[in-house]
């Protein structure tokens, strides 16, 4: 057990990862401080303060990503910071504001108090494969070595953003050569159970597929990884005295038409408008990519740059070191959509009245 007064920061602590890493933290033992936005939104913390351990040992203060000092005050006393607040979406208005601008001076603001900090030994980011590639290759197995160099505002901006950040933060060490050491968490689309009613992107697949957004199953390849693996990751990360550099957080790859026939084998087939069109074959691509740009940009790129690719990675980084073994991925896609269900985030499926 951490002793009674060992404190980890975690920024953006009502996230959907974030959330998972509080909830573990407690679990074991330390005092957590978490950054929110507002601490006085009662609902939208509730699953935190519910959390067993937090009325004791949990702190939940307010911090802005963009407000240079505003995380320096709440370092006293950490001996570990967990970055993990950084905007996930897909869409935006404008990508500079909307995205850069928040995982960058985010990502400048917390390391630059951490610097300036006397007790945290070390940092651990939430990055993201996006920060790999943004146009996985089947024939070059994905590393820690590996880093996107495609994305730019214009295209897949997200990626763009989760890319700067965390180069940001190697260049921040680089330069400071702190007494501090840095550990970062890259998972692909983490998918499983939320803490809260909010809709993690990633979950939004299952949502739409099952809803009917999809007319056709795509010839598209995820590499999903449960959020409880995740959560586990930067709490190992933390603990294990010889984590070092980057982390893949990946664990296993699903294609579209193996989740269809998962969720209808499942009982998601009536009732539910699952995509029923073939179109993962060369014909079908190339229809895909032609529509794509009838779609919303965010949602264009990542089609354009994802459908007919495979993504192959090396995950054997993360699990010799931090010792951490991944969830079955089609376990996690039904306890997921289980779960979208019983948020509401999909109408289950009316049964036939009893006779």
């Amino acid at each position: 057990m951490p002793s009674e007064n060992e404190r980890v920061l975690v920024t953006g602590a009502s996230g959907y990862i974030a959330s998972y890493i509080v909830r573990d933290l407690l679990a074991e033992g330390y005092t957590v401080r978490g950054t929110v936005r507002d601490p006085n939104k009662v609902a939208e913390l509730a699953h935190l303060r519910a959390m067993p351990g937090a009325p004791e040992r949990l702190e939940l203060v307010a911090a802005d990503l963009l407000t240079p000092g505003a995380f320096d005050p709440h370092m006293s006393g950490c001996a570990t910071v967990m970055h993990t607040a950084s905007p996930y979406k897909m869409d935006v208005k404008d990508p500079q504001k909307d995205l850069v601008e928040p995982a960058l001076l985010g990502t400048q603001n917390v390391l630059e108090a951490v610097a300036r900090s006397s007790t945290v030994k070390r940092v651990v980011l939430t990055s993201s494969m996006a920060a790999i590639t943004d146009e996985p290759d089947e024939n070059h197995v994905l590393t820690e070595a590996d880093w996107n160099t495609k994305s730019s505002l214009d295209r897949n901006p997200y990626y763009y953003s989760k890319t700067l950040a965390e180069r940001e933060a190697w260049a921040i060490v680089e330069r400071l050569r702190p007494a501090w050491d840095l550990v970062v968490i890259n998972p692909f689309l983490v998918i499983g159970p939320a803490l809260t009613k909010a809709l993690n992107p990633s979950n939004q697949v299952f949502a739409d597929m099952l809803s009917g957004v999809y007319p056709g199953i795509m010839n598209i390849v995820w590499g999903f990884v449960d959020v409880r693996d995740v959560a586990r990751a930067h709490v190992l990360a933390m603990t294990t005295p010889a984590a070092n550099g980057r982390y893949i957080c990946a664990g296993d790859r699903v294609a579209m038409r193996e989740l269809t026939e998962l969720l209808r084998a499942n009982g998601y087939g009536e009732g539910y408008k699952l995509p029923k069109i073939g179109l993962d074959c060369a014909t079908g691509d190339f229809i895909v990519k032609l529509s794509s740009y009838m779609q919303p940009k965010g949602v264009g790129d990542y089609l354009r740059s994802h459908v007919g690719r495979v993504p192959n990675y090396d995950n054997g980084k993360i699990q010799r070191d931090l010792g951490l073994r991944f969830r079955d991925a089609k376990t996690s896609v039904l306890e997921s959509v289980a779960d979208l269900i019983r948020w509401g985030h999909v109408k289950p499926a009316a049964r036939p009245a009893a006779h």
